[in-house]
């Protein structure tokens, strides 16, 4: 049940005090019981410690860009947790602020009762900030698990600028890590010493919700101090429906990866960010699921590829390899980049050189159309497809991969200037997707403005050396027809979930 030394760290200097009642795994950003390298690590404590278990997981009101979307998908979660740790030996403890700042002090009163604290080491949005603020306040030892990714964040000392070099990186690392998975259920089997009660004074200041959350009846995320106007998207949250999309993904998906990533009408991506964002899923059970699928086994990885290719390492079918990328590559350098920087990989400033340069230099160019945010919000300009993009992610918390992108260089076009288009990208993107404020759906947003990329030529007005993309173009490589009839229109930003 041990988990590798590289995914766990000490958050201060306070003692383990094994005289006392329990030991607390504080869920932050893995929300889930299954393949999660902390949670594992909680339960090996709690028994080496001779402790019962309690698992705090909280969702705050006071967060920015809290949503009635957000705050559903979440919850979806915790009506998941509940009902699965309902009749195993351990105290769920589920709180959902009524007001910003009603839960603060729940962590430290429980706190004062444990042996040990064990949380979520993540670079994700303000969490690692408020464990590390936490750390500071606790009189017990806290320890932090890293479960992010295939390879431990601590592997990789440096952050990598250009993709390539992080892929030459990670597939001579990442090979022994591949062994060290976690637990698929931590949970079974396991024997963990009796629930203990919890003190009166807890439970009526903070109600624990995990039997009302059991039992079908969460909070109603319109009774609550968050935003209304961003209503729930389509797709439930939650482990189980990860995982569902996850083998929806490999058997439908998958054989199509390749060439429907360019089909708006017929798209084949996997649908897995926003789960993977609220850490309804882990990467450890997707790569364990697509090696059973291609029925593959470490040694057939081809050494002689490892140069930084796209193709050819994992010896997976092409379509497995170009899904790998994206996971193990892109996404584990954007959580690279959060990692070494912290909020500075979210400033302007943190561009390449070689682009805040190039658009300096054309900041001045003349635009043909600025919009401001309130226009680009209710998707009313002039291109019929741009709005198209936005009023998908308006409903559906989500945009087609390819628009996206081309959604982010327009952005730039529109917009007086680069440092301006960023902030409009910013709160668009966390505001309305389900996988926003994540490093992997950061990257995507600087990807627009040269990180991980290169000059690019001609240089144009505006763009300067950024990679240039329009929708003219756009409409000549893709079918767009079902797709245009199906965002065309404004009745198309309210969704309908199901």
């Amino acid at each position: 049940m041990s988990i590798p030394d590289e995914r766990l760290g000490r958050w201060n200097d306070a003692p383990i005090r094994p005289e006392r009642d329990w030991v607390v795994y504080w869920m932050t950003a893995q929300r889930r019981t299954h393949w999660n390298f902390a949670l594992q690590h909680a339960v090996a404590r709690a028994q080496e410690l001779q402790r019962p278990l309690l698992i705090l997981e909280a969702l705050r009101a006071g967060y920015p860009w809290a949503s009635d979307r957000l705050h559903r998908f979440i919850l979806d979660g915790m009506e998941g947790n509940a009902r699965r740790l309902a009749g195993i030996p351990l105290t769920y403890y589920a709180y959902v602020e009524p007001e910003p700042d009603a839960g603060s002090g729940l962590l430290e009163a429980l706190a004062e009762n444990a042996a040990l604290v064990v949380a979520d080491d993540a670079p994700i949005f303000f969490l690692r900030r408020m464990v590390d603020a936490a750390a500071k306040r606790l009189d017990v030892r806290l320890e932090g698990v890293d479960s992010n990714g295939l390879l431990p964040l601590a592997v990789a000392t440096r952050p990598f600028l250009r993709a390539v070099d992080f892929r030459r990186f990670i597939q001579r690392a990442l090979p022994e890590h591949l062994v060290c998975m976690p637990a698929e259920d931590p949970l079974e089997g396991v024997e963990l010493p009796a629930p203990v009660a919890l003190p009166e004074k807890l439970s009526k200041r903070w109600p624990n919700l995990a039997d009302a959350l059991a039992e079908g009846n969460p909070p109603d995320p319109a009774d609550l101090p968050i935003d209304h106007g961003v209503v729930p998207a389509s797709i439930p949250g939650g482990q189980e429906a990860a995982t569902k999309r996850l083998y929806d993904f490999l058997e439908h998906g998958l054989p199509r990866y390749q060439e429907g990533r360019l089909d708006i009408e017929n798209p084949s991506p996997s649908g897995l960010s926003p789960y993977l964002h609220f850490g309804h899923i882990s990467p450890h059970q997707i790569f364990a699921a697509l090696t059973e699928v291609e029925d593959w086994s470490p040694d057939q990885l081809n050494d002689e590829k490892i140069r930084g290719q796209r193709e050819g390492y994992w010896g997976m079918s092409a379509n497995a390899e170009a899904f790998l990328d994206q996971l193990a590559t892109w996404r584990e350098l954007g959580y690279n980049t959060a990692h070494h920087q912290g909020r500075a990989s979210e400033s302007y400033d943190s561009l390449p050189e070689w682009a805040i340069k190039s658009l300096a230099e054309h900041a001045g160019d003349s635009r043909e159309h600025l919009y401001e945010l309130e226009t680009l919000e209710s998707a009313t300009t002039y291109d019929e497809l741009w709005n198209a993009a936005q009023r998908q992610l308006v409903r559906d918390g989500t945009i087609h991969n390819y628009l996206r992108m081309l959604w982010g260089k327009k952005i730039l076009e529109w917009s007086p200037s680069p440092q301006a288009a960023l902030d409009v990208m910013w709160h668009l993107n966390n505001k309305y997707a389900l996988d926003g404020r994540n490093p992997n759906s950061t990257s995507g947003i600087f990807w627009c403005l040269g990180r991980y990329d290169r000059a690019w030529g001609p240089e144009r007005p505006i763009f300067g050396k950024i990679r240039y993309m329009s929708s003219d173009s756009a409409r000549r490589k893709l079918r767009l027809g079902s797709y245009l009839e199906r965002y065309g229109s404004r009745k198309t930003m309210v969704p309908e979930r199901h």
